[in-house]
């Protein structure tokens, strides 16, 4: 039986501020909180709200039937939470009709996969806590940035205690093979791989309302068709997009909406059924590894980094910002974490390119890839010397390190003689409290005794009076 995999991703861009050369060492706050309010509310009116009511009235029309999946970036959600609270209560609501997965991902939806694995892993794990504090599930799946996978990477994440991973049906890799089966990491056996149906999830995200594409009009059933259609071995069919395509790249008035919510029907009249990431991990079975030396992701026909890192100065902007991640990871600083999520988030890395797209890049104030790459390295020459300023320059990664780990665990030391101070003064407490209850007691209990004894005196003295016999002085004399 055929099995769809729908899955949303929610990020949500933080824009930088117009900052420049003469900005540095004196502004440390880099961003632009009108356009970041502006933009979110925006999106939140247009699209996500909108869509997130669809799905939610598919899943009450539908049951436990209709399923999907979502993975949230740490950074969106904190812009969610200033901005647009209702987007987050309303995934809470869907969340409680136990029809939704929520998936892991980078805390700042940045590329720290491609260069450090501790960085990499320390984001993904602060993500999960912040997804199971909203939504009490821990995941279990995880959703890389913008798709991005290698055998190395999978490894990673394996390693991490995963079992699946979503990524690319990328022709390159596949060749002859079909995206709609189950796969496995290279390297590591144990990580199963969700492949993304490249047609059929951009004839939904890219060209649903293109008049001029030979699918124009798509109508659910001719979709659901096509995946009937598909050879009766082929199981899985993994469809993956951006929630913003429902009401941004597709305008609601292309009724997108309306082709969603017949989806659900279409499918069940075909037999064709919903399920989530990790109910695929656990019920099918591979059919075989996947060979991924080279990274690939979702993104422009090459399906491969280039967006982020294609020209030299993206490569310049990378390897500077990431020359620091070991410094910044080892101070965990909060102010300098915060501004390290969002300096890391893959959109500040896109705006450079210089490569032709077929998807329309809004460079947001930036006027080109060049002036995108100044702004950015202007606020990363502040950052990284507040990094440097921190700790002495002088002291190495593995010193301070090694300072930090000592620091921490004199912290722990003397939080746990504290903890220790307190509890022997609640032992001296109670005792002293058992000591006075005891000492109050004695008296009390030592007045019946005199008491009961003087009884047994009053009660000789007649018996000795009786014992005079007064006559018998009388007859001697």
């Amino acid at each position: 039986m055929k099995t769809i995999c729908l899955y949303f991703e929610i990020h949500q861009i933080t824009h930088l501020k117009r900052y420049r050369f003469f900005d540095i060492g004196t502004d440390h706050y880099y961003y632009d909180d009108y356009e970041n309010d502006r933009s979110i509310n925006e999106i939140a009116e247009r699209s996500y709200m909108p869509a997130l009511n669809a799905l939610q009235e598919m899943i009450e029309k539908n049951g436990k039937y209709f399923k999907v999946a979502f993975s949230l970036s740490g950074v969106g959600m904190e812009q969610l939470e200033l901005h647009a609270p209702q987007v987050l209560e309303k995934l809470q609501q869907l969340n409680n009709t136990g029809c939704v997965e929520f998936l892991a991902e980078p805390y700042s939806h940045g590329l720290a996969s491609l260069v450090n694995e501790a960085s990499f892993k320390d984001e993904v794990m602060r993500q999960c806590t912040k997804i199971e504090e909203y939504f009490g599930k821990k995941p279990t799946v995880l959703r890389n940035s913008s798709l991005i996978y290698s055998d190395d990477i999978g490894n990673d994440v394996a390693n991490m205690g995963f079992i699946g991973m979503l990524t690319e049906g990328a022709k390159h890799v596949l060749g002859w093979k079909s995206p709609h089966y189950v796969y496995h990491c290279a390297l590591n056996p144990k990580l199963k791989l969700l492949l993304r149906d490249v047609n059929l999830s951009d004839d939904i995200s890219l060209r649903f309302s293109n008049s001029d594409w030979d699918g124009y009009p798509l109508f659910a059933d001719n979709y659901m068709n096509q995946i009937a259609a598909f050879p009766e071995e082929e199981q899985v069919i993994n469809i993956f997009m951006e929630l913003s395509a429902l009401g941004i790249a597709q305008p609601l008035s292309s009724n997108i909406l309306e082709f969603m919510k017949a989806l659900p029907q279409c499918a069940k009249d075909r037999g064709i059924t919903f399920s989530t990431p990790s109910e695929i991990c656990k019920k099918i079975k591979s059919v075989g590894e996947v060979n991924v030396p080279d990274t690939l992701s979702w993104v422009d026909e090459e399906r491969d980094v280039s967006s982020w890192l294609g020209n030299p100065m993206q490569r310049e902007a990378f390897n500077k910002l990431y020359s620091v991640a070991d410094r910044v990871r080892i101070a965990n600083d909060p102010r300098i974490n915060q501004d390290w999520d969002y300096l890391q988030a893959s959109n500040n890395f896109r705006f450079m390119t210089t490569k032709p797209s077929n998807v329309g890049l809004d460079r947001g104030i930036y006027s080109s890839p060049f002036d995108a790459f100044t702004n950015y390295m202007n606020i990363l020459g502040d950052f990284i010397t507040r990094v440097n300023d921190l700790y002495p320059t002088d002291v190495d990664n593995d010193q301070l390190e090694s300072l930090l780990t000592t620091i921490k665990n004199q912290d722990e030391e003397l939080e746990m003689k504290d903890k220790e101070i307190v509890r022997l003064q609640a032992k001296i407490e109670k005792i002293e409290k058992e000591a006075e209850k005891q000492h109050g007691e004695k008296p009390a209990k030592a007045a019946p005794a005199k008491k009961a004894a003087a009884k047994p005196a009053a009660k000789k003295a007649p018996a000795k009076k009786t014992t005079k016999v007064e006559p018998a002085e009388e007859k001697k004399d």
